[in-house]
Formats: C-alpha cells, sequence, structure tokens
C-alpha cells in the first residue's frame, strides 16, 4: 500500500506540493480546474531560502537556464530619482546564504516545476477537474468533483490559491480583503528599450501612495515592471478585466521623476490586478486540520511587498515533504494512520513563519507609499542604514531561523 495525496490547484504552489509528495514516497493525483497547466502574470522574485528548496530538489541547472541572477538591489526616490539604499546580491548573497537570489518569469517557474513533476512516476496530472467540495473519514478523504466524479486518497492538499475553495470549507472565513492597491504589471523585452532603460539589476522606487518594481528575467533578456498605486477598485474582483489603460497609469505617475516616467511612458502593455489579502494567519488551525493541509496562497495570501508571494509557497511544500519522510516512509501504513498528526507538524512548523511575512509585507507596504514626516524618515533611515535594512537574514537564511 502507497499512500495517496490528491492535490487541488495546478499552479506553482500545487506543483511544488505535488512534487515535495511524491519525492517522499507519496502517489500524487493533481486536479487543475483550468484547462491545462499553465500560468500567467510576470515575475518572481526567489530570495535565497527559495533558490534553497529548488537547489535541494535537483532543479539548480534548469534555473539557471531560465532566471537571471541580479547582483544588486537599488532603492530610489520615486519622486527625484535620488538612490536611497544599496543591496548587493549576486556573488555577497550566494557567499552569505549559500545559495543566490534570483528573479524569474512566473511561467518559467510553473514550466520547469511542471516539467520535473512529468518525469517521476506516481504521478497524474487532470486538467480541467475542478473541485466542488471534500468529505474527511477516518481512513482517507474524498474529493467531490464539480462534473460528479470523485476522488480518494489518504490526504487532501488545497493548493487553489486566493480564492481558494478547500479553505472555505475548511474554515469557513469569508472572502480575502481588498485592499485598494492596484498592481500594473508588464514584461518587456530589453532590446526593445533605450539603452539607458535597460538593467540587469533589481530597483524598487518608492513615492507617496505608490511604488514602482523592476528586474530583469529570462536570463536577463525581458525586463518585469510592476507599478502598484492605490485606488478605487470597481466590480468584483472575481470578474475583473485585468486589461489596463497605459494612459492612466502615465497619469498616476506625472508627479514621478524623469527617468521612472521615461520607462513607464515606453510600455504599451499593460495588465492589471487588484490586491486582495487576509491578516496574518493566527493559528496552526489555518495550515491544516485532519488530513487536510493548506498551501501557498490558499493558506496565506499576502501583499507582494516583501517578494515571498512563490517563497512562502516553496517553503510550505518543502515542509510538507520533510514532515512526510520520515522512519515511517518505509511504512506506509503506519504512516496513513499517523497522517493527521504529520500534517499538524507541518502546520505547527510553517504558520508563525507565514504569519511573519505576512505582517512585514503589510508593513512594507506602509513604509513604501509613505508620505509626510513618515517617507522622510524613511528616507533618512535608508541613506543612513540601508543594506542593514534591506537584507533579512531571519528570512533569507531559511526556515529553520
Amino acid at each position: 500500500m502507497t499512500e495517496k495525496a490528491l492535490i487541488v490547484g495546478g499552479g506553482i504552489g500545487g506543483l511544488a506540493a505535488a512534487l515535495a509528495c511524491v519525492r517522499a514516497g507519496v502517489e500524487v493525483d493533481l486536479f487543475e480546474r483550468a484547462a491545462e497547466f499553465s500560468e500567467v502574470g510576470a515575475g518572481i522574485q526567489l530570495g535565497p531560502n527559495v533558490t534553497a528548496v529548488l537547489h535541494v530538489w535537483g532543479l539548480k541547472d534548469v534555473l539557471a537556464s531560465v532566471a537571471a541572477f541580479p547582483e544588486r538591489l537599488q532603492v530610489r526616490s520615486a519622486s527625484s530619482g535620488a538612490e536611497l539604499g544599496v543591496l548587493a546580491l549576486g556573488s555577497v548573497a550566494q557567499a552569505r546564504y549559500g545559495f543566490p537570489y534570483a528573479t524569474i518569469h512566473r511561467a518559467d517557474l510553473h514550466a520547469l516545476l511542471l516539467t520535473a513533476l512529468q518525469s517521476q512516476t506516481g504521478v497524474r496530472l487532470y486538467a480541467g477537474s475542478a473541485a466542488a467540495g471534500f468529505a474527511q473519514h477516518d481512513d482517507g478523504v474524498t474529493l467531490q468533483m464539480a462534473d460528479g466524479r470523485e476522488a480518494h486518497g489518504e490526504l487532501l492538499v488545497g493548493a487553489d490559491g486566493l480564492w481558494s475553495a478547500v479553505r472555505q470549507q475548511l474554515l469557513h472565513d469569508g472572502k480575502p480583503l481588498a485592499t485598494g492597491h492596484l498592481a500594473y504589471r508588464a514584461l518587456v523585452p530589453q532590446s526593445s528599450l533605450p539603452e539607458r532603460m535597460r538593467s540587469q539589476q533589481v530597483t524598487a522606487w518608492l513615492g507617496p501612495r505608490l511604488h514602482v518594481v523592476q528586474y530583469p528575467v529570462r536570463r536577463g533578456d525581458w525586463l518585469n515592471v510592476v507599478a502598484i498605486v492605490q485606488g478605487r477598485m470597481v466590480g468584483e474582483v472575481e470578474s475583473w478585466d485585468h486589461s489596463a489603460n497605459a494612459a492612466e497609469l502615465q497619469r498616476l505617475m506625472a508627479a514621478t521623476c524623469a527617468p521612472l516616467q521615461g520607462l513607464i511612458h515606453a510600455i504599451e502593455q499593460w495588465r492589471l490586478w487588484p490586491l486582495s489579502i487576509r491578516l496574518p494567519m493566527r493559528g496552526a488551525h489555518e495550515q491544516a486540520q485532519g488530513r487536510v493541509a493548506l498551501l501557498g496562497d490558499a493558506a496565506h495570501p499576502m501583499l507582494p511587498y516583501l517578494a515571498q508571494g512563490a517563497g512562502m509557497a516553496l517553503e510550505d511544500a518543502a515542509e510538507l515533504g520533510r514532515v512526510l519522510t520520515r522512519d515511517g516512509a518505509t511504512r506506509p501504513v503506519a504512516r496513513s494512520r499517523d497522517l493527521p498528526a504529520l500534517l499538524n507538524q507541518y502546520a505547527q512548523r510553517r504558520w508563525q513563519r507565514n504569519a511573519r511575512v505576512q505582517a512585514r509585507a503589510i508593513r512594507n507596504g506602509k513604509i513604501f507609499h509613505a508620505t509626510g514626516p513618515m517617507r522622510w524618515g524613511r528616507d533618512a533611515a535608508m541613506k543612513l542604514l540601508g543594506e542593514s535594512l534591506l537584507d533579512l537574514p531571519w528570512l533569507y537564511g531559511g526556515s529553520s531561523l
């Protein structure tokens, strides 16, 4: 007998969970509601705590073939263009933490995880399969699909994102909270930009009630740009039209410095997302109950102001794999009986770190968008203590710290 994990959600978190489970000797049935396994969006930053997971999983070389590895992170004033602070990345981050700092297109990370998973045995992937509900039993879980099918396994992982149906049945805690922050995202070939606008570093522009982040992806050939502004959301988030008006963003950036305005004006196509969150986790019960575990945005959606949304999903998956890979890994029957206790261990080891990252991201949003005296204090502190403020050993050193 080999246990089976039922995983709902075929995004980055779901694929990572599936890979961690199969590496631990657990069979996987993965269900994705979309008609095909793919990923939309723009870039992702992967701190050393995250690239460490990919390296341990044997994905170092494939990561290197698609990612960029910036040498520095620079913070600039969106109003004046002045440099406020710098953090060395590249070889410095590698030496300090043992793993690199990478930037990657979201679709490239999804593709490398999918390819790695497809090379494993004991994995079945089902696209076009929407989950409708689940039932826990003493010896397993039954997953009901929207088309009437059922799937049976020994554990269920909800990795179905911000609007997680698994979470709703498990926690009954309502919809995510709208933040009033709107994210304009774009990806452009660096070759299409004037030389002065091309960049191989991470740059964060901080301004009153807005900020912009840019960094290279796809081995540096493309530039990812995200502009986040405070604004009013019209309509329901679930039915949001992601097409964006470039002229509206240009208007919102009218008070920023010339170099930043130039970059914004050079990009014609943007996609728009309203940002929603949940409050920081309050206990292990929000990460797992019984034979059901939550992972990634289904458990702890967070603002992107610490660049760790995907990172925490990968850390979750790695920890799930660790608790399943114990002495009982060679005794599947015993491990199946112990799964609720193992998932509780997973939750206990993850929820506080996830809550800390959620809270820090919320705090960063207030600092990034500061006005008045708070903004002046931020800029002064950044100029004086730049590297010590930007480096985060508690985060980049891994989840064991």
